[in-house]
């Protein structure tokens, strides 16, 4: 994916200008926007395949902002930010982003970075990590999941759109019924990385999940947890 459209969302003028010479350097086609609204102009009117994103933005916060494009949109997403807190960068590949990065940067690095995430999402598409591509609706326990839209649907028919990394975690442990599912294998089905020392995101995303149809979190009915080893998923799948 050597001629990558990236879009870069930064409200510094400096940075914007910045990032844009150094990829368009890489040989990359960049697209730029500072503030929601132009996110989504780019991104409906390009075929954007990653998305360089600071959390620091006018308006809505890009964490805000990454949640809600990538319900609606299937490209990658790194945040590229100032903020360099554990909480931050937990909830910003929670929410499914693909990769962190935190300002002030090696130049080197992120463009590194952006090459094997752009090389993952290539993978992804023609469907050698991940399953995305099906069409056929699942079911569960009277629970249904939509791989087209990314949403489960409950049985009273409330539709629960969900973040892509929530959605592949989910799929993967579908996959391997009554199997566990150790936090590597689910890291990697989620972002394609490998897992860090002291990660918490697999937790994070699993409760997450856990919310949208656990009835009791402490008991949970369908996704349990194999202490020291990972996730099991024990939900009736209707053939």
């Amino acid at each position: 994916m050597k001629e990558a459209n990236i879009l870069i969302v930064e409200d510094e003028d400096v940075t914007r200008l910045s990032l844009q010479n150094l990829f368009e350097g890489e040989g990359y086609r960049t697209h730029l926007a500072a503030n929601g609204e132009e996110i989504l102009a780019v991104i409906e009117s390009h075929n954007i395949d990653l998305v360089l994103m600071d959390i620091n933005l006018p308006g809505k916060n890009g964490l805000i902002l990454a949640r809600e494009v990538l319900q609606k949109h299937q490209v990658g997403l790194m945040f590229v930010t100032g903020r360099d807190s554990e909480v931050d960068k937990v909830l910003g590949l929670e929410i499914g982003a693909d990769d962190y990065i935190t300002k002030p940067f090696n130049p080197r690095e992120l463009t590194i970075r952006v090459r094997n995430l752009l090389n993952r999402l290539s993978r992804t598409d023609t469907g050698a990590v991940t399953t995305e591509g099906d069409t056929e609706v699942i079911q569960f326990d009277n629970w249904k999941l939509d791989p087209n839209s990314r949403q489960m649907i409950a049985p009273n028919g409330q539709k629960i759109a969900i973040p892509r990394g929530e959605y592949r975690a989910l799929r993967l442990l579908m996959e391997n019924r009554g199997k566990i599912v150790s936090r590597q294998e689910l890291i990697r089905r989620m972002t394609g990385r490998e897992l860090r020392e002291n990660d918490r995101t697999v937790d994070v995303t699993i409760r997450r999940l856990r919310k949208h149809f656990e009835s009791d979190d402490q008991s949970p009915e369908f996704i349990n947890t194999i202490h020291g080893e990972g996730y099991r998923f024990v939900g009736n799948l209707d053939s």
